[in-house]
Formats: structure tokens, sequence, C-alpha cells
């Protein structure tokens, strides 16, 4: 194999889009060290930040998602979408790569799209089990296209996918933290039950609102309710378990040992992203999940189900949240059985070693071009 291979990853502006391309770009470079790597992200969003901390060049570009309805900001959205491709073209044109790989998210289809028009090779990785629109746009000129979820010829060329599952994190499900490491990390005793709720970096608003309207009731429950409120709740829930006297809720706005928290838990309660949901099949964890309202095509929605169809998970709506939520999770925790059921379920669905599978696609196309 060569060594100045060059590979452009291009996508973002959510974790649930970047951290999956990290892990491919660790995966490759696993593979072969001199691998030349460069990311291409949106500028003002996660990758700006997290790309660089994994040790990896990123150049960005202006773009933004465009809204349902016509606004002036659309118009601005449609130059910018016009400037990203000129711009997209000049990095492809300095950096001459073998290969791109689009992860999905604003950046990806302007990078894609004009690498494709170049006869440069294309993949595509799809997270969830409905296609957001840039990824169906890509896939007509893509030259591969790896899922996480069966069924997805729906969607794309069915000769052109490859059931690879998603990347996921490995610091948090290759953890060799023992058990004493868990329960000081949290301050937790060891006999006792616990559940873990994630509320994302930003915060769930109606995970957070069912906790805070049940907090009375969970602090007579004899488990640790560890909550994880995102930064825009934090203040306000942590004020609540304090004037309620809720001993055995720990109040965090990030966890920045995830691999402890889920070692810790014996239940979730988390959104539908596609990212979390492989964490979740991998650890073999019990799961509530809320799927959010407020994602394109309701694709939570489908990520969960895929799951619940299989009775590997239990599903709350979003809207029914603050009345069932808590209620679920207390049902759920004292039925030892029921949690076994789901744990063993839900890990059959894993997909291991996900980032090599596609590190290993992305080479090949090298090859076969």
């Amino acid at each position: 194999m060569k060594k100045n291979i060059k590979i452009i990853i291009s996508g973002g502006g959510t974790g649930g889009h970047i951290f999956p391309a990290i892990a491919i770009a660790q995966a490759l470079k696993r593979i072969n060290s001199e691998i030349d790597i460069l990311f291409v992200g949106a500028k003002g969003k996660i990758e700006e930040k997290k790309v660089p901390e994994a040790g990896f060049d990123i150049k960005l570009l202006d773009i933004r998602g465009f809204q349902r309805k016509f606004s002036f900001e659309t118009l601005k959205n449609i130059f910018r979408l016009f400037a990203s491709i000129i711009k997209s073209k000049k990095i492809i044109k300095k950096f001459k790569p073998d290969v791109v790989v689009g992860v999905g998210g604003y950046a990806s289809g302007p990078l894609v799209f004009s690498a494709t028009k170049k006869g440069i090779p294309a993949l595509i990785q799809e997270q969830n089990s409905y296609p957001g629109v840039t990824n169906k746009i890509l896939s007509k000129k893509a030259s591969k296209i790896c899922v996480a979820y069966s069924g997805m010829e729906r969607f794309f060329p069915k000769n052109k996918i490859i059931l690879t599952g998603n990347p996921v994190r490995k610091k948090i499900v290759d953890t060799s933290a023992t058990k004493e490491e868990v329960l000081s990390f949290f301050n937790l005793e060891a006999d006792k039950k616990v559940i873990l709720s994630l509320g994302g970096s930003g915060g769930a608003k109606s995970i957070n609102d069912s906790i805070k309207l049940n907090i009375e009731k969970i602090a007579k429950q004899d488990f640790y309710f560890i909550w994880q409120t995102g930064k825009n709740y934090f203040e306000e829930s942590k004020k609540a378990v304090e004037d309620a006297g809720a001993k055995n809720i720990l109040v965090y706005d990030f966890i920045s040992r995830m691999d402890l928290a889920y070692k810790a838990a014996d239940i979730v309660i988390s959104r539908a992203g596609a990212g979390t949901i492989s964490e979740l099949e991998l650890l073999g964890k019990a799961t509530i999940l809320i799927p959010s309202p407020n994602v394109a095509e309701d694709h939570q929605t489908k990520n969960a189900m895929a799951l619940v169809n299989e009775n590997a998970a239990i599903i709350v709506k979003d809207v029914e949240a603050r009345e069932k939520l808590v209620d679920e999770a207390i049902n759920l925790i004292n039925n030892e059985e029921r949690i076994n059921e789901l744990s063993e379920n839900i890990s059959k669905l894993k997909k291991e070693n996900s980032d090599h599978k596609i590190a290993e696609e992305v080479l090949k196309l090298i090859k076969q071009n």
C-alpha cells in the first residue's frame, strides 16, 4: 500500500455526525499511520473544536442548514451553499484526495458533490434508519454507502449498500474501569441500582421537565438517579434537587467519564440519536428512549422503533414524557426480569468494529480506482 494516500472526511454539525467521523479517521490511521487525513466541516459547529482535539486538520465552510419556510435567511444560505461549493473545489484541488468520505451534515454536501464531479470516488456513511436529505442526494453519485440499519434499500441503490453499523467512541465501549472506580467517581453505594438519564450537551426539555416534576417521587426510591441535564438546564435542576432534599439524585450538566456512567447504569433514559443507540447496543443496556421531535424527518422515532420492534427498548413519546417517563423508569428498575430481557435483546443488534469495517471499505475504493 502506498504511503501517501490522501483522504478527506466531510460533514458534522452535531456530535452524532462528527464522533463517527473521528472514529473512522482513527481506524484508518491504525491500519496505515502514513495516511494523510483532512476534515472539512461547518464553521461554528462542534467539529471546529473536536477535530483538532483529536489531532486532525480541518478546513471550515461557512454553510448552514436550510429552513423549511422561505425567508431572507434562506437567500443567504443559498449564497453560502454556492460559496461552499467553490471553496470545496479549491480544497480538493490543493489537497488532491484519493477518496472522500461523507458522514452527513451540512458540510458533506458541497465537498462530496464537488469531489464526485471530478471523478474522485466517494463513500457516504448514514447513521440513521431514515436518511437525511444530504445523503439521499449524494447517494446517486457515491460509490459505496455504509449503513447501520437493514432495509435501507428503500432509500439507496441496493448494490451500493454495505451494512457496517455506526462507529462509536472507543473510550466509551472499551473501558477497563473497575467497579470500585465507578463507585468512587459517582460516590455510590455498591448495593443500590442506578438509573442514568442523558439530556445531551444542551439538554432535553421534556426529559428534564419530567424528572423535575417528579423529584419528590424519585427521592423516595431506593436507587440512585444520575441526571445529566445539559448545560441549559443545570442550575435550575440542581436547585430543584437541593430544595427537595433528594440525596439519591446526582445532577451533572456534563459527564466527563461517560464510560463510567454507562458502567454504573442498570437502565438508561435517552434520546434516540443513532450514535447513542449504537453505544447502548454494544453495551447491552436496558433503555427507555424518548425520541426528539425536533429533528429532520422525525428520524429519531424511526431509530427507536427499530429497537422497539425487536423488543429491545421501551419508547415514550416526547409529548407524553412529563406524565409517563418517571413512572416507566421506576417500574423498569424494579423489574429485574424485564431489564435482563431488554439487555439481552438490544445486545443482539450490536454491530462491532464498525469503524474498522468502514475504513477497510474506504481503502478498497482507492484500490478499485
